[in-house]
């Protein structure tokens, strides 16, 4: 084994623990890939010589120290590779570490019977593609003639899922990579009919993603919606913002556009996500300058409250539609994607 994928076992909402315990990976060794907001990559290569212990004996150490420093637990992943430690981490659970044979043909039976969805990078339809036509798992999908995926799902796509399914892992740990997205979901107690409450989830969703942005000093340049139903299916829809932001009244606007835009009659929503995509530095943003005293006066509200949550905690400010239990009563508040 060589790359560990780590996820630690955060109180939601507290993204501020993990540098922390990247730390401790860095204890054993300077490849650490943080995957926000509770997760990173270790690359043990150079640690598994100067220790003289294996990559699981290693887990085993990280998994004592995270508890006894931090009290947190942690579920750990080991493979060959990073994309091969990610799809072992599926079925890790704390106090245990898959891990992934090193040769061939344990890696080609490890992947063999897992759904084509245990790849890290494939989405529902590209799974649900493949499954109408009967392939649904890695081994099928390994066996596949490389002509009939690339007609598929594309030639590119399909040439690297076909590498993926045979184990093939050429992705590497990159040290302190920024994160290209930030996501977060909001579940309901009970499968929820009120597009009212919907619309109180959205907006909930997209003032804490703003303020993760502006903590990172990011902004994105495209908002994704994601609506789980009752019956498990899902529907997803993405939207190029006018101009990269981390501006939650703009995030909130593209958001509510998204969902008005999918018409849902009577639909029994079970979640909703957003995930801001395609996240620059906050300096390079571009800024379009407007004469209306209203949006300048709620972006510097927004820089207050901003504080304020930095302060007593990320509900310290919050809409006063949400403060008035206008669609938030109903929704849990689960660690954020």
């Amino acid at each position: 084994m060589t790359i560990l994928c780590v996820r630690f076992q955060l109180p939601p909402m507290d993204e501020a623990a993990l540098p922390g315990l990247l730390g401790l990976l860095e204890d054993f060794t300077p490849v650490v890939q943080a995957l926000p907001p509770d997760g990173a990559l270790a690359d043990l290569r150079g640690a598994e010589r100067y220790f003289g212990r294996g990559a699981v004996e290693l887990a085993s150490v990280i998994r004592v120290r995270a508890l006894a420093r931090y009290g947190v637990d942690c579920v750990i992943g080991a493979g060959p590779g990073p994309m091969l430690a990610r799809v072992a981490l599926r079925d890790a659970r704390p106090g245990v570490t898959c891990a992934v044979p090193e040769d061939p043909e344990g890696i080609a039976e490890f992947l063999a019977e897992r759904p084509v969805s245990a790849l890290p990078g494939v989405g529902t339809a590209t799974a649900r593609t493949l499954g109408e036509y009967g392939l649904d798992t890695l081994g099928l999908v390994a066996a596949a003639p490389l002509s009939t995926l690339q007609r598929l799902i594309g030639a590119k796509a399909g040439r690297e899922l076909r590498e993926k399914a045979s184990g093939i892992d050429r992705g590497r740990v990159v040290p302190n990579a920024v994160s290209r997205s930030l996501a977060t979901e909001r579940a309901f107690d009970l499968d929820e009919l009120d597009p009212g409450r919907h619309r109180g989830a959205l907006l909930s969703a997209a003032e804490e993603l703003g303020a993760r942005l502006r903590a990172v000093e990011k902004i994105c340049g495209t908002l994704t919606l994601t609506v789980r139903y009752a019956d498990r299916s899902s529907t997803t829809r993405s939207r190029t913002l006018k101009e990269p932001t981390a501006h939650s009244a703009a995030l909130t606007k593209a958001a509510y556009g998204m969902y008005e835009a999918l018409g849902l009659q009577r639909a029994r929503v079970r979640a909703l996500a957003l995930r801001a995509e395609g996240l620059a530095p906050a300096d390079q943003a571009s800024y379009q300058l407007t004469f209306d005293p209203v949006d300048e006066k709620v972006r510097r509200i927004e820089e207050v409250a901003d504080r304020a949550r930095a302060k007593f905690g990320p509900r310290a400010v919050m809409p006063g539609a949400l403060g008035r239990g206008g669609g938030s009563t109903s929704v849990s508040w689960p660690r954020a994607a």
